[in-house]
């Protein structure tokens, strides 16, 4: 293979690597999005090893080995990420079971006060008092 190929792929490999690892400054960002010296250095460390011919396997296992899960910028679910990446569907869970409960109640109160203002046993003055409500007098 020519240099030029390598030179390639070496970059391909390089760009790959960068969006699967977070700038530890940035938090937020790939290290091929951040311009932090930080992620300059990873970048280059990266290059490194890709040149010294390491597999991008163990590059992502140095990387976790040195600077933990939070590294990787999709973490892998494992028992102590699972909250994290559940969690806000749990929460989102309970939300709306408490609005389904909160609703559900409200119309079984409302319920009999409206059979009867409405039914035919209620007067006129309160079929009255009901039309001016809704029609907003």
């Amino acid at each position: 293979m020519s240099d030029a190929a390598t030179d390639q792929q070496s970059e391909a490999r390089l760009k790959k690597l960068s969006e699967e690892l977070r700038c530890l400054v940035c938090q937020n960002q790939t290290l091929a999005d951040s311009n932090a010296d930080l992620a300059v250095d990873l970048r280059r460390q990266v290059q490194t090893m890709i040149s010294a011919g390491q597999s991008d396997r163990e590059i992502r296992d140095f990387m976790v080995a040195r600077y933990g899960d939070f590294v990787l910028y999709k973490p892998p679910v494992q028992s102590n990420t699972a909250l994290l990446w559940f969690g806000p569907f749990g929460l989102l869970g309970v939300g709306t079971l408490i609005w389904w409960l909160v609703q559900r109640r409200s119309r079984l109160a409302d319920a009999p006060n409206h059979a009867a203002q409405t039914g035919p046993e209620a007067t006129h003055e309160q079929r009255r008092e009901r039309a001016r409500k809704l029609l907003g007098d």
